[in-house]
């Protein structure tokens, strides 16, 4: 969570959608990713499944359409798309704003708030963002807080004994905390964003924490790390077989490392200086992962599919921003080298409509799917020419539209949002044109899965081995899909499109 400039002119109301309900069918309202109906939101928080639902906490301003007075708003699923959203769960108050955390379930009721026989609280844990002079809203500091539901997450109560952990420190903050089961205990996963390091605390009770170690720096020390996770992550095709994955994001981008935990200490099996992302568009950020989710389900990743370098300025109304695809997360080991492989939820199969589709084509030049839409998903399998570039043009008509480009010599999968219309409202936004990442060919083929969601488009290459997220403005006429091969022949080995369904509906 990002700390950002802001006074803070009121306390907060508790209800959060007084205001007449939006229609979702807004200019870039994203149709099957979440937004909010009202307002600013940034980092996923809390996520964690109980009941039945899928719990999803996220940043949220009350007050406004901009980043400030920083509270959790909350919201509920059973299939990870469908949502609805309830009341303010834990809004800010006159000392303390609601930064980023996670959520537990304290099966056992180790921290003894439950009241009754039988009773589970639901536990958030969360960096309290303090200003103890409003004047000067740079001079704050940040400690660990926890909040209680025993009403299954519909109201919450700030623990009368917080700060829970409270190192001193300026910046220290977006505790990930989990049980670790063979060790008996919870463990916080913290950050100390400017010295690149990720801290891990352990408690018997989440009230009291000691300090376990520290990881970092690693990997990634251009910007300041925040939104820290630890999980365990099964490896494809080996039942029973998982290995430790530690993310961090770093001021506009996001990475991981891959290892194993003993209770106290990770252990990163890349050297040092390697980098590996989860994401390597423009627009995913503060990606986290469910608690409690069912035995057998693989872990689940949401992010913010936004850039503070420009969050603030992307031209939508009455909300600003909105979370990734909820991502199911697997490992898979090629050579030396541990890869997330990452797949969109399959419940989206739901939204499906009628397939359009293709088989054996060519172009040396340009050819015209014959399918239209900006909310759609696109699956496609190319033997890319052997030389210049060739691809997918979406949002596309009149020469504009969002690239997905391969380059086969340089081996370089890209996306180019530049000619997507409207890219103008802010210098930033605009200097920001393009992501590109390596993606080498398998068997000579290329596989290309794109979800296409009004303002978003998330790409995933060869079987979720690499993913890339942008947010895109284009003009509502803008619809049309186009293959190009500029060098050469592109084999275009099977297509199909789908248009999805609103969640909205």
């Amino acid at each position: 969570m990002k700390a950002m400039l802001v006074f803070l002119t009121a306390l907060l109301p508790v209800g959060i959608y007084s205001q007449s309900r939006p229609t979702y069918k807004e200019p870039y309202r994203p149709q099957y990713h979440f937004s909010p109906h009202h307002n600013w939101t940034n980092d996923p928080n809390g996520l964690v499944y109980y009941k039945g639902e899928y719990h999803l906490f996220y940043q949220y301003n009350p007050m406004g359409n901009t980043w400030g007075h920083m509270s959790w708003a909350h919201a509920v699923s059973k299939d990870l798309l469908h949502w609805q959203p309830l009341a303010l769960a834990i809004p800010e108050d006159e000392k303390n704003m609601i930064f980023s955390g996670s959520c537990v379930v304290d099966k056992n009721n180790s921290s003894g708030f439950a009241q009754k026989p039988g009773q589970i609280p639901l536990i958030a844990v969360y960096t309290a963002h303090i200003i103890p002079d409003k004047s000067k809203p740079d001079d704050y500091m940040q400690t660990q807080h926890i909040a209680y539901s025993l009403d299954d997450g519909s109201t919450w109560t700030k623990y009368s004994g917080n700060p829970v952990l409270d190192l001193h420190k300026k910046d220290f903050r977006d505790p990930k905390v989990f049980w670790y089961e063979r060790g008996k205990k919870w463990i916080m996963v913290t950050v100390l964003p400017n010295e690149h390091i990720v801290q891990f605390h352990g408690s018997p009770d989440l009230k009291t924490w000691t300090h376990l170690s520290d990881f970092g720096p690693a990997g990634d020390v251009s910007g300041i790390w925040e939104c820290p996770d630890l999980l365990q992550v099964p490896v494809d095709g080996h039942t029973g077989k998982g290995k430790w994955v530690l993310m961090n994001s770093q001021q506009f981008t996001m990475q991981y490392f891959v290892g194993e935990f003993d209770g106290t200490v990770f252990h990163n099996e890349n050297p040092a200086d390697t980098i590996l992302r989860p994401d390597y568009g423009p627009d995913f950020y503060a990606g986290i992962t469910y608690n409690n989710l069912p035995a057998g389900q693989d872990p689940v990743l949401i992010g913010w599919a936004n850039n503070w370098k420009y969050a603030q300025a992307i031209p939508t109304s009455p909300w600003r921003s909105a979370m990734s695809l909820p991502r199911s997360l697997q490992l898979k080991k090629t050579g030396n080298t541990w890869t997330l492989l990452q797949h969109p939820v399959k419940a989206l199969k739901n939204l499906r409509g009628a397939v359009v589709e293709w088989k054996n084509k060519s172009t040396s030049s340009e050819l015209v799917f014959p399918a239209k839409g900006q909310v759609l998903e696109l699956d496609a399998e190319l033997i890319p020419a052997t030389a210049g570039n060739c691809g997918i043009r979406l949002a596309a008509d009149d020469g504009l539209g969002i690239i997905i480009s391969y380059n086969a010599a340089t081996q370089q999968l890209s996306i180019d949002r530049s000619k997507t219309g409207n890219i103008h409202f802010d210098n930033q936004f605009a200097a920001v044109t393009s992501a590109t990442a390596r993606v080498p060919l398998q068997a000579g083929k290329l596989s290309l899965h794109a979800f296409l969601d009004k303002s978003i488009l998330e790409v995933y290459a060869n079987d979720g081995a690499t993913v890339l997220t942008t947010q895109l403005f284009p003009a509502a006429n803008l619809d049309g899909i186009v293959f190009f091969s500029e060098e050469g022949t592109t084999k275009i080995l099977s297509t199909r499109v789908w248009a999805l369904k609103s969640i909205w509906q």
